[in-house]
C-alpha cells in the first residue's frame, strides 16, 4: 500500500459575515441546487438570489457568533480520524474538501497531489446520499479527475452513504439517550427527527434515494435506542416556492403543540456537525415556534462532532474501503445502482411532468424579478407605466 489519503467532503460555510454573500453565490451557482433550462442563466440567477438573501443570512449568522463553525469542527473531525488511524498503526493523511467555501475541493486535490497520495478514500460527511450533497461533490470530483492526468495514477474508492453502520447508529443512540435522561419523565418525551429537506422533484422524478435513506435511518436509530418514546420525522430548511418533501418541520411542530405535546427532543438526523441549521434554525427559530405552539420543554440532541464512537466508526469505514473493492464515480452514477445521480433534464413544452417543473421554476424566476423591481423602483414594468 502506497501513500494513503482520506478526503472528507462537506458543504462548507461562511466563517465571517463578509463571507456570506460569496458563499451564497457559490451555493446557488451549483446546478445540483437550482437547475435551469439554460446554463447561461445559472450565474445571473445565483447573483440575484445571493443579493436578496445576504442580509437575512448575515442576521442569522450574527445570532450564532458571526460565522459558521463548520470548518473548525470538520478540521477537528479530520484530526481525530487521522489520530485514530495512526493509533491503530495505519498511516494516512486526512484532507478536507468543502463544496462552497474554503478549503474548496479543488484546494484539497492540490494538497493530495503535493503529498503524492497513491490511494484515496473519498468519504462524504453526509450519512445519507442526496444528489444535492454527496452527488454534487462526486460530480465535481469526476470532472476534476478527468482534467488532471495525475489522478489517473491514484487508486480511489468512493463511499456513497453510511447511515446503516452500527457505529454511527450506536453514537446517535447514545446521544439521544443521554438527552432523554435529563427529562423528568424520559419515556414521555416526544422524539422529533429533523432532516434537511430537498425538492420533491429530486425524489419523485430523479430517483434521489435521500428520503428513503432518511426514513430507514430513523427506524434504525430507534431500533438501536430501544426506548418506548413516540417519534416524528420532518424536513427543514425549505426555500423557494417549489414543493419540498414533507412533512415540513415548522408545520409538524405546530401539530404536536396542538396535540398537547409538552416535552420534545429534537434530533438533527442529517447533520454530523453543528452549523447554521442546528445552531440558528433549530435552536432559535424552531424553539420559538415550538414554544408559541405550547411545547414547554424544547431540547436538542447535539451533533456528533468528534464523538469517539463516531470517529472510531469513520476509521473502521476507511479501512474497510481500502481493503474492499473500489467503487468509482461511474459506479455511483449508473442508473441501475441504488445511488443515482440527478439526470440532466430536458426542457419540454406541453402538459408533461417536466414541463410542470420548469413552469414552476420559470415562475419562480419571474417572481424574483418582480420582487427586485418592486424593491428597487426600476425595471421594465415601471418603464411602461404598469408599476
Amino acid at each position: 500500500m502506497g501513500r494513503v489519503g482520506v478526503l472528507l467532503l462537506n458543504l462548507g460555510g461562511p466563517e465571517q459575515l463578509e463571507d456570506v454573500r460569496p458563499f451564497l453565490y457559490n451555493l446557488f451557482s451549483d446546478p445540483e441546487i437550482i437547475r435551469l433550462p439554460f446554463r447561461w442563466l445559472q450565474r445571473p440567477l445565483a447573483w440575484l438570489i445571493s443579493s436578496l438573501r445576504t442580509q437575512k443570512s448575515e442576521d442569522n449568522y450574527r445570532e450564532i457568533g458571526g460565522g459558521s463553525p463548520l470548518r473548525r469542527i470538520t478540521e477537528e473531525q479530520a484530526i481525530a480520524l487521522q489520530d485514530n488511524l495512526q493509533q491503530d498503526g495505519h498511516e494516512a493523511q486526512v484532507y478536507i474538501g468543502m463544496r462552497y467555501w474554503h478549503p474548496f475541493t479543488e484546494e484539497a486535490l492540490e494538497r493530495i497531489k503535493r503529498d503524492r497520495v497513491e490511494e484515496l478514500v473519498i468519504l462524504p460527511l453526509y450519512p445519507q446520499f442526496s444528489i444535492s450533497t454527496s452527488g454534487s461533490s462526486f460530480r465535481l470530483l469526476e470532472k476534476l479527475w478527468q482534467e488532471d492526468p495525475y489522478f489517473e495514477r491514484v487508486k480511489y474508492t468512493v463511499i456513497p452513504s453510511w447511515y446503516k453502520r452500527q457505529g454511527y447508529l450506536n453514537a446517535m443512540a447514545q446521544l439521544i439517550a443521554q438527552e432523554l435522561d435529563r427529562f423528568d419523565n424520559p419515556d414521555g418525551v416526544h422524539i422529533f427527527f429533523s432532516a434537511h429537506g430537498v425538492p420533491s422533484s429530486y425524489v419523485e422524478e430523479a430517483g434521489d434515494p435521500y428520503q428513503r435513506e432518511i426514513e430507514e435511518c430513523t427506524e434504525l436509530i430507534l431500533r438501536t435506542l430501544n426506548r418506548p418514546n413516540e417519534h416524528t420525522l420532518a424536513y427543514q430548511s425549505r426555500v423557494g416556492p417549489v414543493e419540498w418533501i414533507k412533512p415540513y418541520t415548522e408545520e409538524a411542530l405546530v401539530e404536536l403543540g396542538d396535540r398537547g405535546v409538552k416535552d420534545l427532543l429534537v434530533v438533527p438526523i442529517s447533520f454530523v456537525s453543528e452549523h447554521i441549521e442546528t445552531l440558528q434554525e433549530i435552536d432559535i427559530e424552531y424553539r420559538e415556534l415550538a414554544e408559541e405552539a405550547g411545547i414547554d420543554n424544547f431540547q436538542r440532541v447535539p451533533a456528533l462532532n468528534t464523538h469517539p464512537v463516531f470517529i472510531e466508526d469513520l476509521a473502521a469505514m476507511t479501512l474497510e474501503a481500502l481493503d474492499g473493492p473500489s467503487l468509482k464515480f461511474e459506479d455511483v452514477m449508473r442508473p441501475e445502482e441504488n445511488f443515482k445521480m440527478y439526470p440532466q433534464e430536458r426542457w419540454e413544452w406541453g402538459m408533461t411532468t417536466a414541463a410542470e417543473v420548469w413552469n414552476g421554476r420559470l415562475a419562480m424566476i419571474g417572481f424574483i424579478a418582480l420582487l427586485i423591481e418592486l424593491i428597487s423602483g426600476h425595471g421594465p414594468l415601471h418603464y411602461v407605466g404598469l408599476l
